[in-house]
Parts: C-alpha cells; sequence; structure tokens
C-alpha cells in the first residue's frame, strides 16, 4: 500500500485535470506531496515505532490513510486535494512504510536481503491490480465515487498492522529496565549518603545550563542519532539518494497520461503500469537473491550503483518508443530497473550503518531525501507544459539517475578502499601487543604521576619530562 498508492492515483490526473482546468505541473503536486510526505514524515514514524513498537502505529497509519482518501472525495479544488490527498493520506502511508521495513531488520540478520527483496514485492502486486481496478472504478463511479471505495481498501492497514507480531526478546528487555527502575532508588539513596559522607560534598541545588542540554540532545539521539552525519558510508549514500530521486518518481507518475496523450486508449494506458508492476514483481526477489549471494553480498553497494544507472538508461531510451509496442518494451526493462533500486533501497543502508542504527538512519535519510521527491514530478510537469512534449522529462529523469548512479559507484569505491586501509591497520595494531602494552603502561604511569604531583611541584615535574622525552629517543 505505502509505496504503490501513489504511484497508482496518477490513473485520475488525466480526468482530475479536466475537471479542475489546471495544468501538468499542478497536477503533478498531488503525487509529489503525498510521496515526498511518505518520505518526509519518517523521522516521525521512527519516534513512534521506538516509543510503541510497529503495530499500533501501522494500524493508526491505515485510519489516517482512509480518512484522507474519503474526504479526498468531496473536495471541490486542488489545493484541497493536496491537503486530503497529499498531507493526510501520505502521513497515513508513512505510518506504514517505516515500521514495515524496520521490522524485518528485527527478524532477519542471515537472509535480510532475501526477505527485504519478498516484502518490497508487496507494491508491485499491489500496482498491477491498482492500475486497472482505478480505471474500471473510474469508468463506473467517477474519480470521487472511486476515492471513497480506496479510502475503504486502505483501511485494511489496520488489518496489517494488526499481524505485526511484536518480538519476545523485546519484551525481556522491557521487564529487566522495569526491574531496574524498581532499583534505581535503593541505588540513589546508597549514592547520596556516599556524597554526604565526603568532606568535599557540595549540594547543587539546580542543574547547570550545559548538564541540561546534555539531557536534551540524549533524549533526542534515543530516538533519532544524528551522529550518523559523522559516518562516511551514510553520507555517500545519503547524497547520491537525493540525486536519484529527482528522476525516479515522475517516469512513473506521467507513463499513462504519456501513453494517453499519444493516443492510447485508457485500459491500455492503465495496462502499462500492471506491466511494470509484474515485471517489477518478479525483480524484486530475484534481485534479493543475486544480493544474498557471496559474490554480491559483500560488494552489495556496487550493485545497487548499477541499478541506479541502469534505470537512467531505460528513460533516456523512451523517447525512441513511438507505438505502443515501445512502450510495452520500455514498461519491461523500466519495470526490472525500478524493482532492482526498491529491493536494494534499505538493504544497502542497513549494510552501510547496522541493524542497531537503522531505525534512526531510515528517519534521517527520508527526511532529507523528501526534499527531491517533492520536486521531481513537479519539474517534469514545468517541462512538459514549456515544450509541450514528454520527452524532455523522460530525458532529464533519465540523466539525473545516471550522474546519481556514477557518482555511487565511484564514492562507493573510495569508501570501500578507506575501509579496507582502516581494517589492515587495526589488525597491524591487534598483531604487534608490545606497541599497545607500552602505550598503556606509559599512559597509566602518565595518569598516576600527575595525579601525585601537586602544583608546587611543577619545576621537576618538567624536568622529569624532558628525561622521559630523552629515554624514548624523543
Amino acid at each position: 500500500f505505502a509505496y504503490a498508492f501513489p504511484k497508482g492515483i496518477a490513473i485520475f490526473f488525466k480526468e482530475i485535470q479536466d475537471f479542475f482546468g489546471t495544468s501538468y505541473s499542478e497536477i503533478a503536486w498531488v503525487s509529489s506531496i503525498t510521496l515526498a510526505t511518505t518520505y518526509g514524515a519518517g523521522p516521525i514514524s521512527s519516534i513512534l515505532v521506538n516509543r510503541y513498537g510497529s503495530r499500533p502505529v501501522v494500524m493508526f497509519g491505515g485510519l489516517l490513510c482512509g480518512i484522507g482518501m474519503v474526504s479526498a472525495a468531496f473536495c471541490t479544488s486542488i489545493l484541497q486535494l493536496y491537503i486530503c490527498v497529499g498531507f493526510i493520506t501520505g502521513f497515513g502511508l508513512a505510518l506504514n512504510l517505516q515500521p514495515s521495513v524496520i521490522i524485518i531488520g528485527k527478524y532477519f540478520l542471515k537472509r535480510r536481503p532475501i526477505a527485504n527483496g519478498l516484502a518490497m514485492a508487496g507494491s508491485p502486486v499491489m500496482l498491477c491490480t491498482l492500475a486497472p481496478l482505478n480505471q474500471f472504478l473510474f469508468d463506473n463511479f467517477g474519480w470521487r465515487g472511486s476515492f471513497l471505495i480506496l479510502g475503504a481498501v486502505l483501511l485494511n492497514c489496520c488489518v496489517a498492522g494488526a499481524l505485526f507480531r511484536p518480538i519476545k526478546v523485546a519484551k525481556e528487555s522491557v521487564k529487566k529496565q522495569m526491574e531496574e527502575e524498581k532499583e534505581a532508588p535503593k541505588e540513589e539513596v546508597t549514592k547520596v549518603s556516599i556524597e554526604m559522607s565526603n568532606p568535599a560534598y557540595t549540594p547543587a541545588e539546580t542543574k547547570t545550563e550545559e548538564e541540561e542540554k546534555k539531557d536534551c540532545c540524549e533524549k533526542i539521539n534515543q530516538y533519532l542519532d544524528f551522529s550518523l552525519f559523522k559516518h562516511r558510508g551514510f553520507l555517500i549514500y545519503l547524497i547520491g539518494n537525493v540525486l536519484m530521486f529527482l528522476g525516479f518518481f515522475a517516469p512513473i507518475v506521467f507513463l499513462a497520461p504519456y501513453a494517453k496523450h499519444i493516443g492510447i486508449d485508457e485500459y491500455s494506458a492503465a495496462f502499462l503500469l500492471s506491466i511494470l508492476a509484474i515485471v517489477d514483481m518478479i525483480a524484486r526477489p530475484a534481485t534479493g537473491i543475486i544480493a544474498n549471494s557471496k559474490w554480491v553480498r559483500p560488494r552489495i553497494q556496487y550493485f545497487f550503483s548499477f541499478s541506479i544507472a541502469f534505470n537512467g538508461a531505460c528513460h533516456l531510451l523512451c523517447p525512441l518508443a513511438s507505438g505502443y509496442t515501445g512502450l510495452v518494451i520500455y514498461s519491461i526493462f523500466f519495470g526490472l530497473a525500478f524493482g532492482m533500486v526498491c529491493a536494494m533501497l534499505f538493504e544497502t543502508l542497513m549494510d552501510l550503518v547496522g541493524a542497531a542504527r537503522f531505525t534512526s538512519a531510515v528517519g534521517l535519510v527520508t527526511i532529507v531525501e523528501c526534499c527531491t521527491i517533492l520536486l521531481g514530478p513537479p519539474i517534469g510537469g514545468t517541462l512538459i507544459d514549456t515544450f509541450g512534449d514528454y520527452k524532455y522529462m523522460f530525458i532529464k529523469c533519465g540523466a539525473v539517475m545516471v550522474l546519481a548512479g556514477t557518482f555511487l559507484f565511484i564514492m562507493n569505491y573510495y569508501n570501500y578502499r578507506m575501509l579496507a586501509k582502516e581494517e589492515k591497520e587495526r589488525k597491524a595494531k591487534e598483531e604487534d601487543p608490545k606497541i599497545v602494552r607500552t602505550e598503556n603502561e606509559g599512559r597509566s604511569n602518565w595518569n598516576k604521576e600527575t595525579q601525585q604531583d601537586g602544583p608546587e611541584l611543577e619545576p621537576l615535574r618538567d624536568e622529569r619530562e624532558g628525561l622521559k622525552m630523552e629515554v624514548n629517543g624523543t
């Protein structure tokens, strides 16, 4: 639901555009706001998952999706559609997407790429059903009636959320934490008595501003680990993805309207999305299996970079497809490339930061990416409005994605080289215990000496330091 829905509603765009008399770029904002909210609300979703767990968050998300789409059925302007479909439904989908990805990392380790690939296959299964279903609903009930029915369909997210079973290990850790909290008051009493018996004890009535700031930072870091911005691999992934999303969603949003524009009937245009989704459905688990193999998994970042560049190459070649047969071939290759990227999107992030920091990483990545996700489809719509031709939109998306894939490939090569160098240095230190021992002994001796010597022995300490430097041959 979370991935397929913003793409599936593109079926109604041509008719809604005629109904409200809007341009391509204005109608494209509906999908882009939905996608941007789905991604941008990532940190909120991550915080809620850390606080309450996956199950209640997904159920609440499903409820929001239903409310958003039902209220969209009564909209009288394009601005109201932005709020109902874009923000309300988008936020509900965000509360579905994050917990679904996070819970896989908690359940799987050894076969995680396969598990991610299979889970991500849910999106194309939904999309290949949703595209023809939306066209059928529109023909029978109009776009308002269709939105009412889709609102009811999205309430099934609540059922899916109810099946997100919490892990027993988590319960045990919560019990331990509660026991520790009960024992904490006793420990505090003994600590206070020890402090008061100390002659140097001075009562602190209030915390200093620095301590309060530290406490605040610690609370934030419980949910979102901002130290990830110092992580080299995370930054490379983030920059590459931000660039990629400028051209990632626009082609799928405009594929059906493009087919209608060149004179293809509505059902054939909707069927292009179904073809894309069927290929995507096969590509995701297959990519997961390949990514889990012993040859690919150690260098999975290269495979991800290739997938993005391949996706871009498909869009660059799309303008050559003039008839329906050409668009079918494009849809097959686009489905394959799209499935490859989606299957590894979160797996590569987990490979870089590890399962422990993954929840925070997803939240931070999605909020940064939402800016380019928001701008991608409207920029494509503006190019169509300006030139009156779809080919410039496809060329722009293709060029951006090829650039992103190339950037990731080069930077991941650099990252792997640096990691190998760091590992080599670490092993060299471990293999030579004399260096470590002498360093530790020297440090401990120096600490003892500095503690024993008072300020009145300053000249003697300087003299001793000079002798020590001579002995060490400095």
